[in-house]
């Protein structure tokens, strides 16, 4: 057995512990040197690469007085406010302006047929977004065969309907509110609250005797506008038919104002005014239907719409120097806006139609 060689100190060093572990230098295991590997082949090895260097850590925070407080992070600037779009007046329609407003022949393959959600809408059925859902329910049937969504239709086609998509059709409801001055018809702007959020028990007319149920004042839908500054019958409804029927792009229904307006006519109205009123003006490049326009009193004007242009009754009058002071939407097709008080609300009854 040969001698261990000995280690000598340095001097000033302190004593070795002999209780003290001893701690390899490198951390990976020793392998065993291979049989095949001649005798000193260890010795000629490669040397070892050297780690990469640690990174340095950041520094660290002053303490004491001179340290300094982190100071935080800028608030983000808050949102520009929008501006309202100014809509120009009428003016006098051109003949390209009456020319576009020529009702044009709907855009479908007669030897394909049309989607089957699109017949369903034409004829009054559903709305198209109800359509596709019994579709998709599997309750359209075409020439006895279960539809699919997407699938087109001929006209000689049969189509049958379950009798649970009428069901659930009934369940929903309209309702009928009185807008005030001050709320949109839509979705909430510019810090002005929507009509649907009137809808409430509170706001219930006290004549109406159906019950109020949490589930209609969701998804209603407003079917016509009225601006902020204008008050009268606002339809809200959860059935696409009727939105389709009141606001749809072919819609024929009347709905009936009455105009407040002030004027600098040293003699009255002009009765050409009045006949510019009636029809001779466009909007936005395109003619606009027909109106019905006379004197409910002096300062009073009763004007029938068939179409819904935004604030189209303010640009009309503006467009023939009248200013609109006053309005107010009292009846739409054949319901009429009656007793009910603004702000207030009730349920479109059963022997109602538009």
């Amino acid at each position: 057995m040969t001698d261990r060689p000995t280690l000598k100190l340095k001097a000033g060093a302190a004593p070795r512990n002999p209780q003290r572990l001893r701690v390899r230098a490198g951390t990976a295991p020793r392998k065993a040197a291979s049989a095949s590997s001649p005798p000193g082949a260890a010795a000629h090895a490669a040397p070892k690469a050297k780690a990469p260097p640690r990174p340095k850590p950041p520094p660290k925070p002053p303490r004491g007085p001179q340290a300094t407080t982190p100071r935080p992070a800028p608030r983000p600037a808050p949102p520009a406010k929008t501006e309202r779009r100014v809509l120009s007046a009428a003016v006098p329609a051109t003949p390209a302006a009456r020319k576009s407003a020529t009702p044009r022949l709907p855009n479908s393959r007669p030897d394909e047929g049309i989607r089957l959600s699109k017949a369903l809408t034409e004829q009054g059925i559903a709305s198209r977004r109800e359509a596709d859902d019994w579709i998709a329910a599997g309750w359209v049937r075409v020439d006895g065969q279960m539809a699919v969504l997407g699938q087109r239709v001929l006209p000689h086609q049969r189509i049958d309907i379950d009798p649970a998509a009428r069901k659930e059709q009934a369940r929903s409801v309209t309702i009928l509110l009185n807008k005030p001055v001050g709320h949109v018809s839509g979705q909430a702007e510019d810090g002005y609250p929507p009509a649907a959020a009137l809808i409430t028990p509170a706001n219930l007319w006290a004549e109406e005797k159906r019950p109020f149920h949490p589930g209609h004042a969701r998804g209603l839908a407003p079917a016509g506008r009225l601006d902020i500054d204008s008050t009268g019958l606002l339809v809200l409804t959860q059935d696409g038919r009727i939105a389709k029927l009141l606001i749809g792009e072919n819609s024929s229904v009347e709905k009936e104002y009455l105009v407040r307006v002030a004027h600098a006519y040293a003699d009255g109205v002009p009765d050409k005014v009045m006949q510019l009123l009636r029809h001779g003006l466009e909007l936005d490049g395109e003619a606009l239907k027909p109106a019905k326009v006379s004197w409910a009193n002096e300062d009073q004007l009763r004007i029938v719409l068939q179409q819904g242009k935004k604030r189209q009754i303010r640009r009309m009058c503006e467009a023939v120097n009248l200013q609109v002071t006053g309005l107010k939407r009292v009846r739409i097709g054949s319901v009429v806006l009656g007793k009910l008080p603004a702000g207030q609300w009730r349920y479109l009854r059963d022997d109602e139609r538009f």
